[in-house]
């Protein structure tokens, strides 16, 4: 039996620590579930040049050679400024593609957070939104992009959500 993860979404463990979407540009998890159902660790060693962590946890690496940016980021509707930080990481992770270098992008699980941002980086490659979110859950999984709110921030634009994002922000401050 595969383990249940997810804040009541329903959604398994995934098969594999990681899967590429395009080619170098791959997307994973801190977790995976081995075909005897066991949820194993997915430990990141050399495989990858450019690491990017939207979750992070002790001895999942990357080793310290290896290039890693981490950026705390709920899996729940985000900030403007977190929206910011989806589109710079996105924009790294296209660049070092650019590079010819191998990119993993991932969060807890490997569904949403991670999703995100491959799915920022595709847009910023010339994919739709819509292709980009089909390309997402074909190669890693039906259950990726579940958080319907993440896909409506590609839909819309993460600009335009980053913007509409920090008015939201500004009329909670009571417009300070």
């Amino acid at each position: 039996m595969v383990r249940v993860k997810g804040k009541g979404r329903g959604a398994p463990d995934a098969e594999h620590p990681w899967n590429e979407i395009v080619p170098g540009l791959w997307m994973g998890g801190h977790h995976y579930a081995a075909a005897s159902g066991e949820r194993v660790p997915a430990v990141v060693t050399d495989e990858f040049d450019t690491v990017i962590s939207l979750y992070r946890r002790d001895g999942h690496g990357p080793p310290p050679n290896v290039e890693h940016h981490y950026v705390e980021m709920p899996d729940a509707p985000l900030t403007a400024e977190q929206l910011e930080a989806v589109c710079r990481l996105a924009d790294t992770a296209v660049e070092a593609l650019r590079q010819g270098r191998r990119v993993l992008v991932r969060c807890h699980s490997g569904y949403n957070r991670s999703g995100l941002v491959v799915a920022q980086g595709l847009i910023g490659m010339g994919y739709s939104a819509d292709d980009a979110v089909f390309l997402i859950r074909y190669r890693r999984s039906k259950w990726a992009l579940n958080n319907h709110v993440f896909v409506d921030y590609l839909s819309t634009g993460l600009d335009v959500a980053r913007l509409l994002t920090g008015l939201e922000d500004l009329q909670q401050d009571g417009g300070h």
